[in-house]
């Protein structure tokens, strides 16, 4: 029984305001998050707890082991992404906004750790309660796909011995939440299958012949070039890709050129591609690059193609989706939904690749206070009820999937 759980995040939910709002004055970027992961660790030694830091010190790896006689099951993973964006807030207004100019958290990853320290206050005062062992993974480099799979390789879903000798098994299960401020605060989103897109990001280099801006004929201009590569880069999902399959092709920056009467010799193109079928998103690599090419090469010039790094769908199992929706229904206040499937990325896929995994949505957003800016925006805030909510329905999904047999088989 889980029903202790409540008052329990209730008393822990000012300390989990205090978090997110230090945190969001505090943004670190993709992999230089070293203060954010010493302060998280400081926070967990606090409760008792023993983390270590991994990575080079930009995340925190940290088990909360129960004391119930009962048996338990694998180990839990409970995760929680901490980088923020190379975003200038606005909202001056707020007594919170980030002290770090052209840093911000823009996507709620400082809510995010929030809601993971109160899991772990929760736990950590309550061990009698439950057995078995719940692990909390704060993990960097998000935003750039890259630091899910550091810490699968710095052995986070193994086993792992405490200070004490004690050794856990390897990781049965992980849940994780994302917070979406196109939801209401309150509400819960669940979905079988896949609920987040791959994302992988692309560089492209149009190559020409630079020269001077009155005399175009004695150059070979990448400007034009690259504006026809945009142009055609959009039919790949338009004319190449079915509309059952939904994909994203975007050029998110461009650059190119020194002066306004100087013909550049390169343009630089920056992109990603978004897909939910595998065999979809490899084309779609394969075509931007195919494109690109023979775009350039009508022009005369030259189109060289980068691919960055990527993350696949985020895929949640339908055994631990039920799971997390039993535990948004039992969590007093929350109204359970089913969410749509979203373009955007998240290498929480990583680890739902590895095992039985659930990445579900906790509204943050609230019309009437006006706390309704999209993810990755300056003016982007939480409605801070979000905390609250989304500790409960991560606390008692952990402690579920503890039980053994949880899974079924």
């Amino acid at each position: 029984m889980t029903s202790w759980v409540d008052a329990a995040v209730g008393a822990a939910t000012d300390r989990m305001v205090e978090a997110r709002r230090h945190l969001h004055a505090h943004p670190e970027p993709s992999h230089a998050e070293r203060e954010t992961a010493a302060w998280i660790a400081d926070r967990l030694r606090g409760l008792g707890l023993a983390p270590e830091l991994l990575l080079g010190g930009t995340a925190v790896l940290c088990d909360v082991r129960g004391e119930a006689a009962s048996p338990a099951g694998d180990p839990v993973m409970v995760r929680a992404d901490i980088d923020a964006l190379p975003i200038q807030e606005r909202g001056g207004e707020r007594p919170y906004r980030s002290t770090r100019p052209g840093v911000m958290h823009a996507c709620g990853h400082d809510g995010h750790v929030a809601i993971a320290l109160g899991v772990a206050e929760v736990l950590a005062g309550n061990r009698s309660a439950f057995a078995g062992t719940v692990r909390l993974c704060f993990q960097p480099a998000e935003e750039v796909a890259g630091g899910a799979r550091r810490m699968i390789e710095a052995g986070a879903l193994g086993q792992r011995s405490a200070a004490g000798g004690a050794e856990s098994r390897r990781v049965g299960a992980v849940v994780g939440l994302h917070l979406w401020s196109a939801q209401p605060v309150g509400t819960v989103g669940v979905r079988e299958g896949a609920i987040f897109a791959s994302a992988d990001e692309f560089g492209l280099t149009v190559t020409g012949r630079g020269g001077h801006g009155a005399l175009p004929h004695l150059a070979l201009d990448p400007v034009p070039v690259a504006a026809s590569i945009i142009q055609g880069l959009q039919t790949l999902v338009s004319r190449e890709t079915s509309p059952f399959d939904p994909a994203v092709v975007t050029i998110g920056r461009l650059g190119g050129g020194q002066a306004m009467n100087i013909i550049a010799e390169t343009v630089r193109m920056d992109g990603t591609v978004r897909a939910f079928d595998p065999e979809v998103r490899e084309r779609l690599l394969r075509r931007v690059a195919e494109l690109a090419g023979g775009i350039a090469q009508g022009f005369g010039a030259e189109a060289t193609f980068a691919r960055g790094p990527g993350c696949p769908p985020v895929v949640s199992d339908p055994r631990v989706v039920a799971v997390v929706a039993a535990a948004a229904s039992a969590t007093r206040g929350v109204a359970l939904v089913t969410a749509d499937p979203l373009t955007v990325g998240d290498d929480m896929a990583e680890f739902c690749r590895e095992v039985p995994g659930c990445y579900f949505l906790v509204g943050a957003g609230n019309a009437a206070r006006g706390i309704t800016a999209p993810h990755h925006h300056p003016d982007f805030d939480l409605d801070e009820g979000c905390l609250p909510v989304g500790c409960a329905v991560l606390a008692r999904s952990a402690l579920r999937l503890l039980e053994p047999g949880a899974l079924g088989g």
